[in-house]
């Protein structure tokens, strides 16, 4: 399947096997394993992009289910044509906006969430879009087990900055923070770059890190 041979984005996403229909999102909740027709753990990522990241990791590690998001149509093809050239069992996905999170999840069936070069939605009045934001960890904070985790990767120091500072008062906290993750030594570690990290690190860019947890 080739993006100048494709008439509608959506059609294409609605007829796909691996993405999960809008119409029957909301029965996903509290059904993930029947899903993936196994008790695997659950991975998500949200704003997943090209795919490459999720598509790596599930076929790295055939023992965790994925869930890949993305709102976007045309970055979801890209994805879609990654499991038309390597179907993987464990990955599925999702087109939609991450605001509707806690109703595709039910409590506690997500087992690690991953957040990786997010929109920065600059602005102020914005802030409450960002996807590290107090607002979407509030969000994070339903649907993952009591001792999941959440990692995010970022080069944008500033929209770093914001999401350490959100943690303290969303009630979350790091157990591990770098500034610069590929001079990392412990931190990269089984580290899978994503299309964006590979550009941005390759411009001399330090992608910065952290792995958190609720604090209670």
């Amino acid at each position: 399947m080739r993006l100048r041979n494709i008439t509608g984005s959506r059609e294409v996403i609605a007829e796909s096997p691996y993405v999960i229909r809008e119409e029957l999102q909301a029965g996903c909740a509290g059904r993930w394993k029947e899903i993936f027709g196994n008790d695997n753990p659950v991975h998500i990522e949200i704003g997943m992009g090209k795919g490459k990241f999720i598509h790596t990791m599930a076929r790295e590690n055939p023992e965790i289910n994925y869930v890949g998001i993305e709102k976007y149509s045309s970055v979801l093809l890209r994805a879609i044509q990654k499991m038309e050239k390597e179907e993987l069992p464990n990955l599925k996905f999702l087109r939609m906006d991450a605001e509707g999170i806690t109703g595709v999840f039910a409590q506690g069936e997500v087992d690690r969430i991953y957040l990786n070069f997010s929109d920065p939605w600059p602005k102020d009045r914005h802030a409450k879009r960002r996807l590290p934001s107090r607002e979407f960890l509030a969000r994070y904070d339903v649907i993952l087990k009591k001792r999941g985790r959440l990692e995010f990767k970022t080069d944008n120091r500033a929209l770093f900055d914001f999401a350490v500072d959100e943690l303290e008062p969303a009630g979350w906290s790091a157990s591990a923070i770098t500034y610069d993750l590929h001079h990392d030594k412990d931190m990269m570690q089984g580290n899978v770059m994503t299309e964006y990290e590979e550009k941005f690190s390759g411009m001399g860019n330090p992608i910065c890190k952290y792995v958190i947890s609720r604090e209670k």
